[in-house]
């Protein structure tokens, strides 16, 4: 069962080729970090790495120093270096689909393109992971998602009850 009074943790893992050489602004990681830290999470300011293997190996930390949530953002769609769904399979233990279901869904509404998105949803170990678009609108709309279910189910993934 998950303790009371500890902090829950979050990692951001952006996934951008041209925001980790330097060549873009990287302008989703923020949203999300302030979105947790606005709700009294532990959050670090966003990883910022190139797509592709750099992504697993972020992922692959923050499920192995325990957080609760990690969410990424870029590399979803289909272009050669689109590679965060490839990277983040092995890791998952189980996919909550109804998640990554529920976030092109609220995506389409705003974009049709948004079907395009190849996002999952999971658990490795105790860790939530979450893949998310690579847009600011996108990030937000997976926040609307996320924001009535994340603090249930990470309970539920330490041993809470299904109150």
């Amino acid at each position: 069962m998950s303790d009371p009074q500890r902090r829950r943790t979050a990692v951001v893992v952006v996934a951008s080729t041209r925001a980790a050489a330097g060549r873009a602004d990287d302008l989703t990681g923020p949203v999300l970090h302030d979105w947790f830290a606005a709700r009294g999470w532990q959050v670090d300011p966003p990883v910022v790495v190139p797509d592709g293997d750099p992504v697993g190996a972020a992922l692959a930390a923050a499920v192995a120093a325990g957080v609760d949530v990690v969410v990424t953002t870029g590399g979803t769609g289909l272009t050669p270096t689109d590679l965060t769904p490839e990277q983040t399979r092995p890791l998952l233990d189980r996919e909550i689909p109804g998640i990554a279901e529920e976030l092109r869904r609220r995506g389409t509404a705003a974009t049709p393109t948004a079907v395009l998105s190849r996002g999952l949803a999971g658990v490795a170990g105790r860790t939530v992971v979450v893949n998310l678009p690579g847009s600011r609108g996108g990030v937000r709309d997976g926040l609307d998602v996320l924001d009535p279910l994340l603090d249930h189910l990470v309970d539920q993934i330490a041993g809470g009850a299904h109150d």
